[in-house]
């Protein structure tokens, strides 16, 4: 064998050898690669989720303002036909009883549409907290994956765990999105 042949060889074992050591880095970085995904996928769902929670709440502001405008109308006809002789009286008290008995029944009503647009609010607020921790995460986890990546041009084994830190934080983010209440 000759001297460059051998040269070659041992070229060549030494390169499969740093081959073989960058694995377990080559491993997490596929895996950092889907959990980034994940992660950002349960994002864009959250942040929908929050679009849509708050047209509820903004439909259910809508229904609560309608009630409210009717039941201020009705207060005013009310009032105008105390303050107005009429040749029927008989009828305007009728009338009078019917408005009052509306504005009864309305006042509760306006008070369930503002609960129900009160816990509206209180879930968009809640899908946009839950929405930001995985934003968070996924910025993170990008952040450990670009970090591991240099390990393969540097053969530090440092980048590789300071990747590995920023990603565990991405991880505990998006793990906390689901304590959000």
């Amino acid at each position: 064998m000759e001297t460059n042949e051998a040269q070659e060889l041992q070229e060549h074992a030494e390169h499969g050898s740093h081959e073989s050591a960058l694995r377990p880095v080559a491993f997490s970085m596929a895996v950092l690669a889907v959990l980034v995904a994940v992660t950002t996928v349960l994002g864009h769902r959250t942040h929908t989720g929050a679009v849509l929670d708050q047209n509820k709440a903004t439909d259910q502001w809508n229904f609560y303002q309608a009630h409210k405008i009717r039941a201020n109308e009705t207060k005013l006809a009310a009032e105008l036909l105390g303050a107005m002789t009429l040749a029927d009286q008989h009828k305007a008290g009728e009338l009078a009883k019917s408005y009052a008995d509306d504005l009864v029944q309305w006042k509760q009503e306006m008070t369930d549409e503002k609960n129900k647009a009160d816990a509206l609010e209180a879930r968009v607020k809640e899908s946009e907290a839950r929405a930001d921790r995985f934003d968070l995460a996924e910025a993170l986890l990008e952040i450990g994956l670009v970090i591991t990546s240099v390990t393969l041009l540097t053969r530090s084994r440092i980048y590789w765990y300071a990747g590995a830190v920023f990603s565990v934080a991405g991880v505990a983010s998006a793990a906390s999105a689901y304590l959000v209440h």
